[in-house]
């Protein structure tokens, strides 16, 4: 029954199987210990009973003075015998138990006592009692065996030098052990089916949760990140544990793994984007040296026109090249050179750089006195460049502009604001992404990539707020 219910449950090798097994193969030695600890307990009370009468009764012999003339007096040993110690009803015992009396002579052979002539059993006591005299003597009952049949016997010498032995039969007493180890058998039998039952039980619905992880990560293996272990009403402390890491575990798997996709993505549009961008320099700067190497500028006018737009393109490149390298090596983390910066004093540098650039656009200044902060200058001048140059490129030059630096709550904002045409929300979703621009306008599309890889290696945020029509605002956070 138990190797059936086992193969139902995916074998013995199984979790579950051995626990069973284990469950089942510790009650089977408790039982076995605890029938054969109250087995011999009993055997030997019992025992230790028999022997307890088998020598009263030859202590009362010996003290009453009984010669074998005066036994053979009372006409019949029974009834003498029934005097001093009863029908042996007393032991608990049935008939079967009673004490067998038999007198022998010197030689062990039994005696005749009166007209009783002694009884095959009586003759078969004797026999196998061996030496009378050594039997009298011996202080314990011992053990004899008379055709198949186990006694306790013990021996009495009577005032007259006669030896009586005295004989019980324990052969209901072995009856009733055989009796006890079968029942104990049967009943250990069952509790272990029982046991194996509610083990099997118990454990599948203890288990359960830990089936779920295994559904659980053959899904995920199979591409559906997004799946998660269920709780257990019933779950142990142990397994509810194991459930939560495991949750946790497929979390960062899962966000590892769509930032990989991501970051492949993006890596994949930025080299694209790469190529399409230098590809427009290198055709322009290609074709003009063709144009020369065929002999086709022979016009001083026209070679210099291609010269400078040769010098042009180079330096468009340039400046891409330049930019590709600043975000690499802002995607590497790199060790900024922070110390005391006065950003009041960098916004007023920017401000007095776009009127020189610009000198008819209104522009406004918030950044009087001298406001402080742990950064790295280079990297807040090129993020106050970069957006000063998104509004001079992308704004009229009539658009009116606001540059403000306050320090609130243990934090210096920096704001940039214009009133041009602004952008929409789908434009402004991407406005940190590399390559972008708004309409397809001019620049290379990294500016705003930058301001954002700067910003964030100073632990800061940028910030856009922009609609169609109502300019664009740029307010950059940093920790004071």
């Amino acid at each position: 029954m138990l190797g059936h219910l086992c193969r139902g449950h995916r074998g013995i090798h199984s979790l579950r199987g051995k626990l069973t097994l284990a469950n089942v193969a510790l009650l089977a030695l408790g039982v076995v210990a605890a029938t054969a600890i109250s087995l011999m307990t009993a055997r030997h009370y019992l025992l230790d009973k028999i022997d307890s009468e088998l020598v009263s009764t030859r202590t009362t012999l010996q003290n009453a003075g009984f010669s074998l003339r005066q036994v053979e007096s009372l006409g019949e040993l029974g009834i003498a015998m029934d005097q001093f110690v009863g029908d042996g009803t007393e032991s608990g015992f049935p008939s079967s138990t009673t004490s067998v009396f038999v007198a022998v002579d010197g030689a062990g052979r039994p005696v005749a006592l009166g007209p009783l002539e002694p009884t095959p059993r009586q003759r078969e006591i004797a026999a196998a009692a061996g030496d009378p005299a050594a039997v009298a003597a011996r202080a314990e009952p011992r053990d004899i065996d008379v055709d198949g049949t186990p006694y306790r016997m013990i021996g009495a010498r009577l005032s007259d030098g006669t030896l009586v032995l005295i004989a019980t039969s324990t052969d209901a007493l072995h009856e009733g052990m055989a009796k006890a180890v079968k029942l104990d058998l049967a009943f250990g039998s069952v509790l272990l089916a029982l046991l194996a039952c509610v083990t099997l039980f118990s454990v599948r619905r203890r288990m359960r949760p830990l089936e779920d992880m295994v559904e659980t990560s053959s899904a995920i293996a199979e591409g559906d990140l997004t799946r998660r272990v269920p709780s257990s009403r019933e779950a142990t402390l142990e397994v509810e544990q194991l459930r939560t890491a495991l949750n946790s575990m497929l979390h960062q798997v899962e966000l590892a793994y769509r930032t990989r996709e991501r970051s492949a993505a993006q890596l994949r549009r930025f080299v694209a984007d790469a190529s399409h961008e230098l590809r427009t320099p290198l055709s322009a700067i290609r074709g003009y040296l063709q144009l020369y190497d065929k002999g086709m500028l022979n016009d001083p006018d026209q070679r210099k026109r291609a010269w400078e737009r040769v010098m042009a393109e180079a330096d468009r490149m340039g400046r891409l090249v330049d930019e590709l390298l600043c975000l690499a090596r802002l995607d590497q983390q790199p060790e900024l050179r922070f110390r005391n910066v006065d950003v009041s004093r960098l916004v007023r540098d920017a401000a007095e750089d776009l009127r020189v650039q610009q000198p008819d656009r209104p522009l406004t200044v918030a950044a009087e006195g001298a406001l402080l902060v742990r950064a790295d200058e280079s990297g807040l001048r090129q993020v106050l460049g970069n957006l000063l140059t998104n509004v001079r490129v992308h704004t009229p030059a009539g658009a009116p502009v606001r540059i403000g630096v306050d320090r609130d709550d243990g934090v210096v904002r920096l704001c940039v604001a214009d009133e041009g045409p602004g952008l929409d929300r789908e434009d402004a979703l991407r406005i940190f992404d590399r390559f972008f621009r708004a309409g397809g306008g001019a620049g290379s599309g990294l500016g705003m990539a930058i301001v954002q890889g700067v910003v964030t290696a100073h632990g800061g945020e940028v910030v856009v707020d922009t609609a169609p029509g109502l300019g664009l605002s740029v307010t950059v956070t940093l920790p004071a």
